[in-house]
């Protein structure tokens, strides 16, 4: 039987790939290997953390998303716009400009996002009081640092928050909601995330923590900019559809769910060559007084994402200015705590490691192809100038030792080697001449 493959939203288009090796120096995994003149992406490894669509010049990758046309796969559909969506236009008056020309674009109903973290930063702040939990617990809410533990950090994986996303919730309500409304079934409703990155898109079709999402397609910012962009102009505007709170908007910039969840003792940080470095501090216990932690795999946060539309720090910018001017009450105090049990909001299965970054299944193998991989490695000039196709010195000992590569493969061992050749053959032809 055909094993499933894995799904990824980040792609590689390789008729445009011109093998320079950018993607490869800056993949967090380590996922990616150039090979006879093109990229390859190693499917276990990807996190969809779309880092190689921002560096690549030629666009050789690129980020599967839903069409617009595919919320007609249901009768009744409504849009699920990320809280980053906002900061993409310029001088918008009101959030209500943007939610009234989502229904103008064919949505029966919008459910804003920021109202689902409204009730996950309500469900975390009951989580911080219990003692027994490790700290500092990690937030769940970037699918891409979550699976970035799974890879590099398993040790990690019970700090994570077992709380599902706010796309997840803002799901699970809306669909409810809209079918009690109107009397008709759950079945016959399509919630539709307006994503501003890929890594959400693959939590929806492998969900982590969950058998099944409660999201039934992602639509990327970019491929719906440029019609919003025209609707967000063009109609009244319905104030009513605001429902979401300041501190659920913030959600959108790095440090807004920390801020919302525990401002006293957390952290945020953004980039995920940052989060790295700081989840090594964790997992090496020198950060055992922090309570909370917030990892964005974009800089700046969800605005930072590359299907956004506008520059990430005039998006910052425009969230910063929406949440200042407006005064709410905090999720603690509006939002209900009969919603923590009301929906399913608390993950129904363990999330695992990932192994793919094991050497072997078998602990002995795993030992000797380690020992094999020291003594390669110890050999190779250490450069980490990734012309073999490796990100890494080590990297490329490793696919030696796995056998997908070999030791010419590098320039300088082939250099060294050439050089020895030459030698001989001029030694050889002295020989003969005398």
């Amino acid at each position: 039987m055909e094993e499933k493959r894995i799904f990824h939203s980040v792609r590689l288009e390789k008729e445009k790939c011109k093998a320079c090796t950018n993607c490869l120096k800056r993949c967090p995994t380590e996922a990616i290997r150039v090979r006879g003149g093109r990229a390859h992406i190693i499917d276990e490894r990807c996190i969809d953390c779309g880092e190689c669509i921002r560096v690549c010049e030629y666009h050789a990758k690129i980020a599967v998303t839903d069409p617009l046309s595919s919320i007609s796969r249901f009768k009744y559909k409504i849009a699920l716009p990320a809280p980053s969506l906002y900061g993409q236009f310029k001088n918008l008056r009101s959030i209500a400009q943007v939610l009234t020309g989502l229904k103008h674009m064919g949505f029966d109903e919008v459910f804003e996002v920021a109202r689902g973290a409204d009730v996950v930063t309500r469900a975390i702040r009951e989580k911080l009081r219990q003692p027994d939990l490790p700290r500092p617990l990690i937030s769940a809410a970037c699918p891409a640092i979550v699976r970035l533990i799974q890879v590099r950090f398993p040790d990690l994986i019970d700090h994570i928050i077992d709380i599902r996303q706010p796309m997840e919730v803002a799901a699970l309500i809306a669909k409810r909601e809209f079918a009690r409304k109107h009397d008709v079934p759950e079945s016959e409703v399509g919630c539709f995330f307006i994503t501003p990155c890929p890594a959400k898109v693959t939590a929806i079709r492998n969900p982590i923590g969950h058998e099944k999402s409660a999201v039934d397609g992602a639509i990327s910012v970019l491929e719906i900019y440029g019609l919003l962009s025209s609707h967000t102009r063009s109609h009244e505007t319905d104030e009513s559809l605001v429902q979401a709170s300041a501190w659920g908007v913030g959600w959108a910039n790095s440090g807004g769910e920390a801020n919302a969840v525990c401002p006293e003792n957390s952290m945020a940080v953004d980039g995920i060559e940052n989060v790295i470095r700081v989840l090594e501090e964790i997992e090496n216990n020198k950060l055992h007084d922090l309570t909370f932690f917030e990892g964005s795999a974009c800089t700046g946060g969800c605005v930072g994402g590359p299907l956004n539309f506008e520059n990430n720090y005039v998006a910052r910018n425009m969230i910063r200015r929406m949440v200042d001017k407006t005064s709410d009450l905090h999720p603690e105090h509006h939002v209900d705590v009969s919603m923590l049990t009301k929906y399913p909001l608390y993950n129904q299965r363990d999330i695992m490691p990932n192994t793919a970054m094991k050497l072997d299944d078998d602990i002995v193998e795993a030992m000797r192809k380690l020992e094999k991989m020291e003594e390669i490695y110890k050999r190779l000039p250490g450069y980490d100038c990734g012309s073999c196709g490796s990100p890494t010195c080590r990297t490329f000992a490793e696919d030696i030792v796995q056998g997908f590569a070999t030791d010419m493969d590098c320039i300088h061992k082939l250099k060294e080697q050439l050089k020895i050749m030459a030698q001989q053959m001029v030694n050889l032809a002295q020989t003969t001449r005398e």
